[in-house]
């Protein structure tokens, strides 16, 4: 497996395909890169070089004790990007994914990044508070680590359901996305997925947000039931510079599997703009 290793030891998998532009994609909880296969296949035979990588404690990568947070995360993948001399690269950043993109700018800048696309992104902070009165109660959160602390197996299982919007009527099911989605989960480290909710839900971006000094584009589904829209993305859409959103009607939060074709070609589209 191609792995860099961090500072502290930490051995992070990725996935380097292709040549030509380079997109990089950063995935959602409880996942790993493979979440991006639709979205790879599709740029790299579209002639772009593709790279993603599983976070710590997650998927293919190592399972540290340390580091579950997200400044570590936005080292881990400027590590990755250092490591493979990535420049003029499109980061895109689905659910948590989108936070580390956000963080990444944050602490790192735009050196190696031309373009950046947030997608069903946690951005600007999940959690309810004074200055974020439309956020998501904290309890949310509290039952989503008794779910993974009581039985995360299970817990996956049923949490794919709002996540793909199968859970509404006239959905189309697929057992195989099922499937793939609780595999994925089921391959990081209880301890990881754990500390990352925590990363996901309490942790404010909107500085990150800020420093977005180049072209970004904002996708989010408008039946979101993981990172409601109007606490996510359209507020994002207001703090970034210049930023494009675009709503998918009905768009469920794992709209890059269930609106595989759509995503890909708005991203085809923002990447030879």
């Amino acid at each position: 497996m191609s792995t860099i290793k961090t500072k502290d030891g930490t051995e992070i998998f990725y996935k380097d395909w292709g040549t030509g532009k380079t997109v990089v994609f950063s995935h959602g909880w409880p996942l790993d890169a493979d979440a991006w296969d639709a979205q790879m296949l599709f740029m790299v035979q579209k002639g772009y070089r593709v790279i993603a990588h599983d976070r710590r404690g997650h998927g293919r990568s190592g399972q540290p004790g340390q580091g579950n947070d997200m400044d570590t995360y936005a080292d881990d993948l400027a590590a990755v990007l250092d490591a493979l001399d990535v420049k003029d690269a499109m980061l895109v950043g689905h659910s948590t994914g989108g936070g580390e993109v956000a963080r990444y700018i944050g602490r790192h800048g735009t050196g190696r990044v031309s373009k950046a696309v947030l997608i069903g992104a946690v951005p600007p902070i999940m959690v309810k508070t004074e200055a974020n009165p439309g956020g998501l109660p904290k309890d949310v959160f509290d039952g989503i680590r008794a779910g993974v602390a009581g039985d995360r197996s299970q817990f996956y299982k049923d949490l794919a359901l709002p996540f793909f919007g199968y859970n509404r009527d006239n959905a189309k099911k697929s057992q195989g996305v099922i499937d793939t989605f609780w595999a994925q989960g089921m391959l990081g480290g209880i301890l990881g997925h754990y500390l990352c909710i925590k990363e996901f839900s309490e942790v404010d971006y909107t500085e990150d947000l800020k420093k977005f000094d180049i072209p970004t584009l904002i996708l989010h589904g408008d039946d979101d039931q993981i990172v409601p829209i109007d606490a996510a993305g359209r507020l994002s859409a207001k703090i970034v510079k210049n930023a494009t959103l675009k709503v998918y009607p009905g768009g469920a939060h794992g709209m890059c599997v269930v609106e595989a074709d759509k995503v890909n070609a708005d991203l085809l589209a923002f990447a030879s703009s």
